[in-house]
């Protein structure tokens, strides 16, 4: 059977296993649409939110970051993972006992304030829009290579199947659908990550294979890996080559915009109690760390695996040429992906061989004039495909091919749904119910909610046409703008009696105003390429601070405005510090967890 017919039958079958939950478990109501009837189990919640965090961004572009990057990259795994387990220890809880289906709907009660609950919907509009175009790029790039169709036609496609089960099951649907995700998408990266790092290493498992010894050379893995990089000019992969205050700014910035991210949090509005909140907190991280324990190793092995691929016999032998690269099996993962434009070569030199290294190394300029090299010939790889690409540069069997074709679109497919169902909740239930029609009947919001949700899906999708950047660095953008805008708010909201509705609108305000300017100064429109103002180099950027870091310092803006206003503003009424305190400290035996 060959390999398109595999990609077919596994991502055909996984669709229909969606669609199918989708029709099975359709909402009924608006509480089944918004939060599944808050009757789901810690397990199930926690696999679901697992596969709602675990993003094509997660799946699909962070080994490729690393692999390219190093250990510097490994701010995501940690600003990602801190940020859950702050979401899980200081949020989610009090969020679940207050009771509500919705981040804005929780803002507008603490806070007091119609406007309030406007300025939150603003907020994670902008945010969740943003996220969700990396996981339509995610989609587009999967099914560019797997099904061999343009990443247009792939985006439609996926928009179809997120629009069956998202519209149909709302959150009851998108639940038991995530749970089936999970389960494909972690099979399709812990898969091939065994098989070569057995075949690297002699290790079962990726995680001791990274510390492992490489069995050709008889190193470790790592101390081989770094040899390699050096040997074609670029800095060591263990190392720390970056500015460390950008490096902290930007890990911060993903831990708190993990925390403020809305389609996270109305996952524990999901369960029956607070308690069971906890429960599935710390289930869902347990599910977590099983794929972000591995990305390091993927990332590892996958760049040694394609230096290897080039240089067969090291950067002094023969490099690979371009006829063993169109006539040998072992080789056919680079043709396949160069048909789709994300893996580009030129033979700049025409000696009919790849050189790949690094330009600006003294050492390989050196090197390269002494060999005939005109410059650097790999000239595209996109970090989006290495991890679908893996299983081919291994060479393994096609199943495994095909059942990593269905996980990165899982990945990508689960987040986009949570997503776009918190888009669609913030205007049925935040815009509409809560400040055009209050007197709105269930069946009308309920139709709302559906309609939105139909509208977000097509923006998404002609948003996701046109990305600012690869899956992983567009939700970077994301996450900064929910930490500079809904984070401050909702801790504030929680552990602060003293803050009032002027302060938190103005903060809210401010850090969102100041986050999106410096973003677009850099990156431009979204839709409209080339529209940046100032080039994105170092040499530009404020104190020398990434517009994927600047999130933290617009929480920190957040955070001041909202003190200041609040203490030259009226105070907090009495009826509202009640209710803080109600939430935050229990009153009464077990009334902590049986709201």
């Amino acid at each position: 059977m060959d390999q398109q017919t595999l990609n077919f039958i596994f991502v055909g079958a996984t669709f229909a296993l969606y669609i199918g939950i989708a029709f099975w478990a359709r909402a009924a109501t608006t509480g089944e649409f918004y939060a599944a009837g808050r009757g789901v189990h810690p397990i199930t919640n926690g696999m679901a939110t697992a596969a709602d965090w675990m993003s094509a961004a997660s799946f699909i572009s962070m080994a490729g970051l690393i692999a390219f990057v190093g250990y510097d990259n490994s701010s995501f795994l940690m600003g990602w993972t801190g940020g859950y387990v702050l979401l899980a220890m200081l949020l989610a809880p009090y969020l679940r006992k207050f009771g509500k289906y919705t981040v804005p709907e929780f803002v507008g009660d603490r806070f007091y304030s119609t406007t309030a609950r406007m300025v939150a919907v603003i907020c994670l509009i902008v945010a969740s829009v943003t996220y969700v175009i990396g996981q339509m790029t995610g989609v587009g790039v999967t099914f560019a290579r797997f099904l061999e169709v343009d990443s247009a036609t792939g985006l439609y496609i996926g928009a179809v199947v997120v629009f069956f089960y998202a519209v149909l099951g709302g959150m009851k649907g998108i639940t038991y659908t995530q749970v089936a995700q999970y389960v494909v998408l972690i099979t399709a990266y812990t898969i091939p990550a065994i098989f070569i790092s057995l075949e690297l290493t002699g290790n079962f498992l990726p995680q001791m294979g990274l510390f492992g010894t490489h069995q050709a050379s008889g190193t470790p893995l790592l101390v081989r890996l770094d040899q390699v990089l050096a040997d074609i000019g670029f800095a060591s992969y263990t190392g720390h080559h970056t500015n460390t205050l950008n490096m902290v700014l930007f890990t911060l910035s993903l831990m708190i915009g993990t925390a403020g991210l809305p389609h996270v949090i109305v996952r524990f509005f999901t369960v029956p109690k607070v308690a069971d909140a906890r429960w599935s907190a710390g289930w869902a991280l347990v599910f977590i760390a099983l794929l972000y324990t591995v990305a390091p190793a993927v990332g590892a092995m996958a760049r040694l695996n394609i230096v290897d691929t080039i240089y067969p016999n090291g950067v002094q032998g023969e490099s690979l040429s371009y006829e063993d690269m169109k006539s040998k099996p072992e080789y056919a993962w680079m043709v396949n992906w160069e048909k789709t434009g994300l893996l580009k070569f030129e033979d700049k030199n025409g000696d009919g061989k790849i050189q790949y290294y690094n330009e600006k190394s003294d050492k390989m300029t050196a090197l390269a004039a002494e060999k005939g090299w005109q410059g650097n010939e790999l000239v595209k790889f996109d970090r989006d495909i290495l991890v679908l690409a893996n299983p081919e540069i291994a060479n393994l069997p096609g199943w495994v091919i095909a059942i990593v074709a269905a996980g990165g679109l899982a990945a990508a497919l689960s987040t986009a749904a949570g997503l776009l169902l918190a888009i669609s909740s913030a205007i049925s239930h935040d815009l509409i119910k809560g400040a055009i029609n209050p007197n709105i009947s269930e069946k009308g919001e309920l139709l709302a909610a559906r309609i939105s949700m139909a509208v977000a899906i097509a923006v998404a999708t002609w948003l996701g046409l046109n990305p600012p950047g690869f899956a992983a660095q567009t939700v970077a953008l994301a996450f900064g703008i929910a930490a500079a805008s809904i984070f401050p708010a909702l801790m504030m909201g929680i552990f602060s009696t003293r803050i009032n509705n002027s302060g938190a609108i103005a903060g809210m305000l401010s850090g969102l105003i100041f986050t999106v300017v410096y973003i677009f100064i850099f990156k431009g429109w979204f839709f409209i390429p080339g529209t940046n103002w100032l080039p994105d180099t170092a040499d530009n950027w404020l104190f020398g601070i990434s517009p994927l870091s600047i999130g933290s310092v617009g929480a920190g803006i957040n955070f001041l405005v909202a003190y200041f206003v609040s203490r030259a503003t009226a105070d907090v009424p009495e009826e509202i510090r009640e209710l803080v305190e109600s939430i935050r400290i229990p009153r009464g035996a077990g009334q902590a967890t049986d709201h």
